[in-house]
Formats: structure tokens, C-alpha cells, sequence
């Protein structure tokens, strides 16, 4: 047997061995972390870091941010701004598979599927959703929840996830159309309330019980959820539990980028990871369109469909700029008659949702001006 040979056999006993020992057969996922944004420091998200690779050996866990003294490869940034390009950069390149960072803007039709654990039992709930919006209109953005919730579900492993919808303002019409959906063909499960007129609209202790694997609702009311559920035990300004605010889900979003508050700690920063790859491994933007598939194939337009309350104007679209400024504090049932707004004026402008809301997106030369339309217009205060 030649050297070259006797080589080869000890390269793949070596491997083979330390898939033994590891329980890793497969190749590794990688998922980035950014480390800059944090109100605990860059210090606690590499710690999160750290206990992700850690307890995950089939993992292969990467920063970005500073050049920080540790094990783990570091992809060296000056800023936010740059750090977020970088994980773009690395994103689309193939580079990642997926990437846990904080304050990132989605465009209008995304919206983030957090994961928490409820305090009655220890079971694991997915809330649909928690960050961004998948619709300005406010029961197809949920009816679009549910399909965000049951995809990010399914790529976890869940084959059958059961569905409830939290008792908030168009909780019943939410309801009818998923019911038609479900009449028409799309296939999903309902979970039942604890409470003793049980049904799939559900209540407070039904989301501290986790009565479903995927709770629905809008996003700020999600919002809020995920941080009670994180921080109950901390006051507040630590959050410690919980897999964070998740990944952006869309009809047709291919990133997996997952959502972090700042207030999040190691725990969570390590936990989050974990559900990164478990949603990269699982293939979650091909099971999103595949959803939305059988959604549309399921009348799911007809279902949604809410007669316009406002008249609509054509405007025409002014050239397109790089826009990187955010107008804050617009009602998301105004945020497209507000860009119009911005538009009659040749400014070019786009809409997005921030951490912190609805916003109107505008290049920095445009951003002084563009906010005195919207002010004069009653879009802000």
C-alpha cells in the first residue's frame, strides 16, 4: 500500500472518529454574529458566541465586529453600518448560511418569527411575528403571520405545527380566512385554547402554557411578548431567555438574517444561533415560497381582501437613489400614502420597518426636506 494511500485511510478514520465523538455527520452550518450594537457590550455577544459553538459542534460559529481575543474566526469591522454590509456581503456570497444581528431594517413584506419558552412548562412557542411587517393592511399581515409562523415551524422539524391566534383586534377575521384557506385546500392544524370554550382564538394563559406550537398576531403586539417573555426575570434590561426575535420570513426573502433586541445577553446571543442553523439546515426560504404556493393556490388574495378605505393616487416613482436615512414615526396604515406624499416632490423615497416601527427610507441629502413634507402633511408630529 503506497504512503499516499495509507494517508488518505488515516485522513477519513481521523474524520470519522471525531464524527463519533461529536455526533457530527454532516457538513457544519455557519452562521455569523454581529457583535457591535449591544447595550451589554461586544464582550457578552462573543460570550453568546463562544457557548453556541460550544454546545453545537455541527455549527461553525463566525463574528463580525471588532477583533476581539478568541477562538472563533473574526471578520473585522469598523462600525455598524459596515458590519451589516459585511454580513450582507457574506450572506449573499454563500459565505454564511444565515446571520443573528441587531436594529436591522427589513423592507415592507417581511416580517421576523421569534421563539420563546413558556414559564407554565418549559415547551417551546413560536410567535408569528415579532419584528417587521408583512403587510400594511392589518388581518392580511397576520393571515400572512400564520404563514411566516407554520414555514419557520416546519424548518425547524415540526411536520404538523398547530396554529392559534392571540385575542387582538382582528383575531375573528384572521380566523374566517384561514378557515377558508384550510376549505379551499391549504393544510394546516389548529391548536386549542386551554380555557373551557377552548377554540383557536386564544388568550393570556394559553401563551404562558405555549397551548400551540405557533402563536399569531401583529408584530408590535409580538414585540412586546418577546420581551416580557425574555426579560420577566431581569427587570427588564437583561434579556436571558428564549431564542430572540428571530428569522425575517417573506414570500420571496432568500436571507436568513435573525434579530436580536440589544438587551439581549449571551444566553439568548447562543440560543438564537442555534435556531439560525436549525432554519438554514431546514431550507426555510424554499418551505416559505413553497407556503405562500399553496396559500395563493388556496385563494389566500381572496380571503385577505379588505375594501380600500382610502382613495388611491397614482404617483409617479421618482429616480432611484441609494437610500440609507430613516424617517421614524409614521402609522404603518399611512406609510404608503406618506411615501407618495414624499414623492410629488421628486424625492425619491421607500418604505421599511425599523426595530422601533414604521419608517420612510431617504437619502441623507434628501432626509431635512423630506421630513418637513411629511410634517406639513400630518404624517409626523
Amino acid at each position: 500500500m503506497s504512503n499516499n494511500v495509507k494517508k488518505l485511510l488515516q485522513d477519513v478514520l481521523h474524520e470519522v472518529a471525531e464524527a463519533i465523538e461529536t455526533g457530527e455527520f454532516g457538513n457544519k452550518v455557519r452562521v455569523g454574529i454581529t457583535l457591535l450594537g449591544s447595550e451589554h457590550g461586544s464582550a457578552e455577544l462573543l460570550r453568546g458566541a463562544e457557548l453556541a459553538q460550544k454546545q453545537n459542534p455541527d455549527i461553525e460559529v463566525v463574528g463580525i465586529g471588532p477583533q476581539m481575543e478568541t477562538g472563533l474566526k473574526i471578520y473585522p469591522v469598523a462600525d455598524e453600518k459596515e458590519q451589516h454590509e459585511k454580513m450582507e456581503e457574506l450572506l449573499d456570497s454563500g459565505e454564511i448560511s444565515a446571520c443573528v444581528t441587531m436594529h436591522y431594517s427589513f423592507p415592507i413584506g417581511v416580517a421576523t418569527v421569534g421563539k420563546v419558552i413558556a414559564p407554565a412548562n418549559g415547551q417551546e412557542l413560536i410567535i408569528a411575528t415579532t419584528t417587521g411587517t408583512s403587510a400594511t393592511e392589518r388581518v392580511e399581515a397576520m393571515v400572512r403571520n400564520a404563514i411566516y409562523g407554520i414555514a419557520t415551524a416546519k424548518a425547524t422539524g415540526l411536520k404538523n405545527p398547530t396554529v392559534g391566534i392571540l385575542n387582538v383586534d382582528g383575531a375573528r377575521a384572521v380566523e374566517r380566512a384561514l378557515n377558508k384557506m384550510r376549505e379551499n385546500g391549504y393544510e394546516f392544524s389548529w391548536g386549542k385554547s386551554l380555557r373551557s370554550d377552548g377554540g383557536a382564538v386564544m388568550r393570556g394563559n394559553d401563551l404562558l402554557a405555549a397551548s400551540p406550537d405557533i402563536m399569531v398576531m401583529d408584530s408590535l403586539t409580538g414585540n412586546v411578548m418577546m420581551k416580557l417573555f425574555s426579560s420577566y426575570s431581569t427587570g427588564g434590561s437583561y434579556e436571558a431567555t428564549g431564542f430572540g426575535y428571530g428569522p425575517g420570513v417573506g414570500e420571496s426573502y432568500d436571507r436568513i438574517i435573525m434579530i436580536l433586541s440589544r438587551a439581549s445577553g449571551a444566553p439568548v446571543a447562543a440560543n438564537a444561533i442555534k435556531y439560525a442553523a436549525d432554519v438554514a439546515r431546514g431550507g426555510l426560504p424554499q418551505i416559505a415560497k413553497s407556503e405562500f404556493a399553496a396559500a395563493k393556490k388556496a385563494g389566500i388574495e381572496e380571503a385577505v381582501s379588505v375594501k380600500k378605505v382610502r382613495q388611491q393616487e397614482e404617483v409617479a416613482i421618482p429616480p432611484k437613489k441609494i437610500v440609507a436615512e430613516e424617517i421614524p414615526g409614521i402609522e404603518i396604515l399611512d406609510l404608503d400614502e406618506a411615501a407618495k406624499e414624499v414623492w410629488k416632490a421628486g424625492i425619491y423615497a421607500e418604505t421599511g420597518m425599523g426595530c422601533t416601527g414604521p419608517v420612510i427610507l431617504v437619502a441623507a441629502e434628501d432626509a431635512h426636506q423630506a421630513e418637513e413634507i411629511l410634517r406639513k402633511a400630518g404624517y409626523i408630529g
